[in-house]
């Protein structure tokens, strides 16, 4: 049976970031869940905390019932939807066959990036949170190479007050983007299975960090050229290579 995939968004997005990669993946017969971030797309769920042991334990549950119907399942995650993705391999590696991030990932060196500490400060986030306007976001977001369909699309949801909300709790449940004493003290936990696919060009988290990772702990890393932040979605057809090589080994 075809092992299931489950894809975790990241932010400022949500499942249409991966319309390009699935598309190019061609997934067809497979049983795949592409769930949205819970306040990303509508409300917060009541008690929600949105911390990030909220939504690795949401995303704990998302595995646990693809496991349930279809066996273990490979896990895919881009941005914060990487650092939940290996988050989940660290406390549930029985629910896995693999781990596949993109352009995030847990280490103990990295201390985020310049929006990353800005969304991390009280009232600084809020003021930026106010100030930042859909159609700018758009704009922003495609001159970084998300295709600009998406970029509208993404763009959109922004006038989502809970979405603003639950993303300042995210960050701020990490010091921004720290994980030096939590999460990367887990890094041993990660199963073998792994791999990193990686826009050469990110500026929000650097190539280096991928290599350090990977030379760190021994996972593979595909390094996909003339991409950034989202090359999920800028260079589907060289991620979806990447990935098809990567489960066709295991």
């Amino acid at each position: 049976m075809t092992t299931a995939k489950l894809f975790l968004h990241g932010v400022p997005d949500s499942p249409a970031i991966w319309r390009p990669l699935l598309g190019a993946l061609d997934l067809a017969d497979t049983p795949v869940a592409v769930p949205a971030l819970p306040g990303f797309t509508g409300p917060l769920p009541a008690g929600f905390s949105a911390t990030k042991e909220a939504y690795a334990d949401w995303a704990v549950g998302e595995a646990e019932a693809l496991f349930a119907a279809h066996g273990p399942i490979d896990i895919v995650g881009h941005d914060w939807g990487a650092l939940i993705a290996q988050r989940v391999a660290m406390l549930r590696p029985d629910l896995l066959r693999s781990w596949a991030i993109s352009n995030a990932v847990i280490d103990p060196d990295y201390r985020g990036h310049r929006l990353a500490r800005i969304w991390n400060t009280p009232v600084i986030g809020e003021i930026s949170m106010a100030l930042s306007k859909p159609a700018k976001l758009a704009e922003g977001l495609a001159a970084q190479g998300m295709p600009a369909d998406i970029a509208a699309e993404e763009a959109a949801q922004w006038a989502n007050r809970d979405k603003r909300r639950a993303i300042l709790k995210l960050y701020r449940s990490a010091k921004g983007l720290s994980f030096e004493h939590d999460w990367a003290r887990d890094i041993a936990q990660l199963p073998a299975n792994g791999t990193l696919v990686w826009g050469a060009g990110d500026p929000y988290v650097e190539l280096s960090v991928a290599q350090r990772f990977a030379a760190n702990t021994g996972t593979p890393l595909a390094v996909i050229e003339g991409a950034g932040h989202w090359a999920i979605a800028e260079r589907p057809a060289e991620v979806a290579a990447a990935l098809r090589d990567f489960w066709s080994r295991l």
